[in-house]
């Protein structure tokens, strides 16, 4: 099984080498980059190039790593006991499989994505060390042990916002998504909108270039920006001479799409009011 990208997601050299060294590892593959690099959108094209069904796990600050195996809903089965249920005599009626039993019970090999696990508890990435390692765990309610039938390829991403401990880290393949350059970032776009035109494309990357390098400022538009705003300016048929900004324009052409708070719209107002202070 090797991935090497999609029609619609354009894979760097390094992030298929990635990729499938970790599938040949049967490692998890950690991704980290910058939000908006195509972290997730990767799980999902892995999948789609290998032709596997994907199972996504999305991560939240209150997420705990048992709801990844399973929960054991004791609450319902007390109240159906007080009604006289039957179903209450079959403890397997009370528990409810997580995203990791899912993938492991697959009669099929899966793509299991773990998304942002940096978002939950730092004890999360530890709690799921060995279930990950050996992929099996222990149903206690039930005496059973779930072992995996196929092992899934398993993506974990991350946008840097903790740092995961060393013995998670020793049993992933690690890859950071670098930002892509002015001529990959081409390709990103003309999958997206392939009818673009040329003197279009290259102004307003370079543009979206400038803006990202500017000092100061507080958020970076990311990819997943960059083709919002290509597509507003598609569809209100802006041209290149629309773009072009001198120093009495304050802001980029529907700059909402980029800049996503008061300190970098004030930022670019106030480089405008210097530029036009020095004219």
């Amino acid at each position: 099984m090797k991935f090497q990208g999609t029609d619609v997601y354009v894979a760097t050299h390094d992030l298929t080498i990635a990729v499938n060294a970790a599938v040949t590892l049967e490692r998890p593959l950690l991704v980290k980059g910058e939000p908006g690099t195509g972290k997730t959108e990767l799980a999902q094209q892995v999948a789609r190039s290998l032709g596997v069904r994907l199972i996504e796990w999305n991560i939240k600050s209150t997420t705990r790593a048992q709801q990844g195996l399973y929960e054991y809903d004791a609450v319902s089965r007390l109240r159906d006991s007080q009604l006289g249920e039957d179903k209450v005599h079959d403890v397997s009626n009370y528990i409810k499989k997580g995203k990791l039993w899912e993938a492991f019970s697959s009669k099929e090999k899966v793509v299991l994505l773990i998304d942002e696990v940096d978002k939950a508890d730092i004890e999360f990435p530890n709690d799921l060390l060995q279930e990950i390692d050996k992929m099996e765990f222990y149903v206690y309610e039930t005496g059973e042990t779930v072992k995996a039938l196929n092992r899934p390829i398993v993506i974990i991403t991350s946008n840097n916002e903790k740092e995961l401990p060393d013995a998670f880290l020793r049993r992933c393949f690690f890859h950071y998504i670098r930002f892509p350059d002015m001529d990959t970032m081409k390709k990103i776009v003309t999958v997206h909108y392939p009818d673009i035109k040329e003197n279009l494309l290259s102004t307003a990357l370079t543009q979206f270039f400038e803006i990202r390098d500017q000092q100061g400022l507080k958020k970076k538009p990311s990819t997943s920006e960059v083709l919002d705003w290509l597509k507003l300016l598609l569809s209100e048929e802006l041209t290149v001479a629309d773009l072009k900004m001198d120093g009495a324009q304050s802001l980029p052409k529907l700059h909402g799409a980029l800049l996503k708070n008061e300190q970098d719209v004030h930022l670019f107002e106030r480089l405008a009011f210097i530029a036009r202070g020095q004219r």
